[in-house]
């Protein structure tokens, strides 16, 4: 007979397989669709642009600790993200759209509800448990930093691929993009490899696994919450994007330095 721990393994396993699959299908079907593709880069842009300073802030940190190997890694990565938001900030443009940006988000909407642009329900499962304060900079634990983004950006490098191949070949545009998202998920392999690294560096191989099943369990959970509001909401998602200024069309591809590592 199974153990009770190998028995929810296995169940977790499933449900990673399930919530993946269904994000994927997902993800893939908004890039697709002109109508929401939109939203889905300026999404992308968001998150991968808002995450620069808090890893220059890390990698501040890290150096002022003597951690100068992690300090490097964490720049180099800094740097990666903020080219990342790059391309998809050139995606949109070539839509004629930009991102919104956050600071103009009102807290509330006209009818006195928390505005959903200010929440994540991916985030808030993720993360359960965690303070604001916790999760800072400053203060965040090394291993929970080093566990939670490992699962994230390991994932995130399937997730890319998948959505690269999702995307038609028909125009320059989406050629263009494709391109794009392929070097993201090879940066956010890169990634993951010196995250599971630094945890090696720092703990013992037990701790590593048992901290890689912990945020794998939680990714799972954040999966889940965030399939269940895309439902709930009949797959309409607030609106990230405003129109931005027209893009000549004799523009249509990334720069090279965008998309090379």
């Amino acid at each position: 007979m199974p153990s009770l721990a190998k028995t929810m393994k296995l169940f977790t396993q499933l449900l990673q397989i399930i919530g993946s699959g269904a994000v994927a299908y997902i993800s893939a079907r908004n890039l697709r669709d002109l109508q929401t593709r939109p939203n889905t880069l300026a999404g992308l842009q968001l998150a991968e642009s808002g995450s620069v300073p808090f890893l220059e802030q890390l990698s501040a940190r890290a150096a002022a600790e003597g951690k100068d190997w992690l300090a490097t890694q964490l720049s180099r990565h800094a740097d990666d993200e903020r080219r990342h938001g790059q391309i998809f900030a050139h995606a949109l443009k070539q839509l004629n759209k930009q991102a919104i940006r956050l600071q103009d988000i009102p807290e509330k909407t006209a009818d006195g509800k928390p505005d959903e642009r200010r929440r994540s329900p991916f985030f808030e499962a993720y993360f359960k448990d965690y303070s604001r304060a916790q999760l800072g900079a400053e203060m965040i634990a090394w291993e929970v930093f080093l566990a939670s983004t490992y699962i994230l950006e390991r994932d995130a490098s399937k997730d890319f691929r998948r959505m690269a191949a999702a995307l038609p070949d028909a125009t320059p545009q989406d050629r263009s993009l494709k391109l794009g998202m392929v070097s993201v998920a090879e940066d956010e392999m890169r990634h993951a490899a010196y995250l599971k690294e630094a945890m090696e560096r720092l703990l013992p191989a037990a701790r590593v696994e048992r901290l890689i099943d912990e945020w794998r369990d939680r990714k799972v959970n954040a999966m889940l919450a965030m399939v269940g509001q895309f439902l709930q909401h009949n797959g309409n998602l607030p609106s990230l994007v405003r129109d931005g200024a027209p893009v000549e069309s004799d523009t249509p591809m990334l720069e090279a330095d965008m998309i090379s590592a």
